[in-house]
């Protein structure tokens, strides 16, 4: 039987800020390792016999990140599905499952959210042979985690039985302390992972039984999308309208089929800095560090530099978190708050909440260096044979400086080459466009001046990416 992973890569995880932003969040950073939290999700299914090419369903906002992190580790995708909003879980599994029914198979589904920890992928795939028995008769099976303390910020699973599959009794919600103690020492109880292994064509004859509406508008988004590149997108104005549910309200709660599967692998969903502390390496003291960081006399804390040096002198308890353009000072048990930063940032219309200060792009990256009234400077990577759109710009004009490697710029009618320490200039509403024909990085320093220096004044005439 085949195994087809899902792999659901549409969270914004603001509880990771200021390192996770919405256009770039915790799925698409090495937080636990070298490689990202979508990478090692794809990376410890290896070796796994029966599993096929994956489904991704991502926000359309980051289907360049997803694209370009799966060519990184050598991965073709089976199809990369876009939301163009997010409609919670219920209706992403429901689009993966279309998709894969439309090949004419009916293969298993294994959903996977892009952003957990599993240390132990030996565990897991063990765990996941046992369930397929389970998923191939027709049940609906979710991993339960074996849990190691009364945690509070987990739901719980209840189930009953002997063996690796076992009946769930209830979906319960977090509980607070004293009954996380309770459900601890019952021994029936385990962790809601999110993580489910069924046949595509199980799952959606229980949508059709318990949420018709979700089938319908996602069947019909489907049908409406398009073909975008590598992507397929749906159909925006129809998955608007679909109702936002998870699976556990839609199907898991109501099914008659629900069985679980105890998993025992250090599973953790990093859902907070404390969470990302309780996996990190840490010192004799009890202290997470990276980067360019000092401590003196400091316990139990997580320390994080990425742009400056940072020292910490009789501190405890205390998540440090530094990058170009925010610092984030908590206490490790309030580290959950950090999402009301989050909304006061958009609130308040702060660029934090959404991007770094470097950011980027299909064709490689930006980075603002300094900006003031009427002009703003930026940091320029050209990926090798990359190309930007050919566009221009009502407000503003342009000076770029190669630093590295070689330019081929268009200006009006004109075509050059640039190599390192040369310069153009760009006139305001001039047609141009920047490319790397080399073999290395093209690096250039983008001096912009003008009224208007924001993003929206790019007027795109043709763009290799669909932009």
């Amino acid at each position: 039987m085949t195994i087809c992973p899902v792999i659901l890569s549409g969270g914004s995880g603001s509880r990771l800020w200021p390192l996770s932003r919405e256009l770039y969040p915790k799925q698409f950073l090495p937080l636990a390792g070298s490689s990202t939290m979508l990478q090692q999700t794809i990376q410890r299914l290896g070796g796994l016999d029966g599993v096929s090419a994956p489904l991704i369903v991502c926000n359309e906002d980051h289907r360049f990140l997803v694209a370009e992190q799966l060519r990184q580790i050598g991965v073709t995708p089976a199809a990369i599905l876009l939301e163009p909003m997010g409609r919670n879980t219920a209706p992403a599994i429901a689009v993966a499952a279309l998709q894969a029914l439309s090949s004419g198979a009916d293969p298993l589904l294994l959903v996977l959210p892009a952003d957990h920890v599993i240390p132990d992928s030996v565990a897991l795939q063990q765990a996941i042979l046992c369930a397929a028995a389970g998923a191939a008769a027709g049940q609906l099976v979710t991993f339960g985690i074996v849990p190691t303390a009364p945690e509070t910020g987990y739901g719980y699973i209840r189930a009953q039985g002997e063996g690796t599959l076992l009946a769930v009794q209830a979906f319960v919600e977090k509980p607070d302390q004293e009954t996380a103690a309770a459900y601890l020492a019952s021994g029936d109880y385990f962790w809601n992972s999110g993580m489910f292994l069924f046949r595509a064509s199980r799952y959606l004859e229980e949508l059709q039984n318990f949420a018709p509406d979700i089938l319908t508008t996602c069947t019909a988004a489907l049908a409406a999308g398009s073909c975008d590149r590598d992507f397929f997108r749906l159909d925006a104005a129809i998955f608007s309208s679909c109702r936002s549910q998870s699976i556990d309200y839609a199907i898991m709660e109501k099914t008659g089929s629900a069985v679980v599967v105890p998993l025992a692998a250090g599973w953790n969903d990093l859902g907070s800095w404390s969470s990302l502390w309780d996996v990190a390496n840490k010192d004799a003291t009890a202290n997470a560090v990276f980067g360019d960081v000092t401590v003196i006399d400091s316990r139990n804390s997580y320390l994080y530099a990425e742009s400056r040096y940072l020292a910490a002198i009789g501190v405890d308890d205390l998540i440090v978190v530094e990058t170009a353009d925010a610092v984030l000072v908590a206490r490790r048990d309030q580290a959950q708050q950090v999402k009301e930063i989050v909304a006061e940032l958009k609130r308040n219309g702060r660029s934090e909440a959404l991007l770094h200060r470097k950011v980027h792009r299909p064709w490689g990256c930006y980075e603002g260096i300094d900006a003031a009234e009427r002009y703003q400077v930026k940091r320029i990577t050209v990926n090798p044979g990359a190309a930007l759109s050919l566009q221009l710009h009502h407000h503003r004009a342009e000076h770029w400086i190669v630093v590295k490697g070689t330019a081929r710029v268009i200006c009006g009618s004109e075509e050059i080459v640039l190599s390192e320490n040369q310069s153009t200039y760009i006139p305001l509403g001039t047609l141009h466009r920047l490319e790397n024909p080399g073999k290395i990085p093209l690096e250039m320093i983008e001096v912009q001046s003008g009224s208007y220096l924001g993003e929206d004044d790019i007027v795109r005439i043709e763009d290799q990416y669909g932009r």
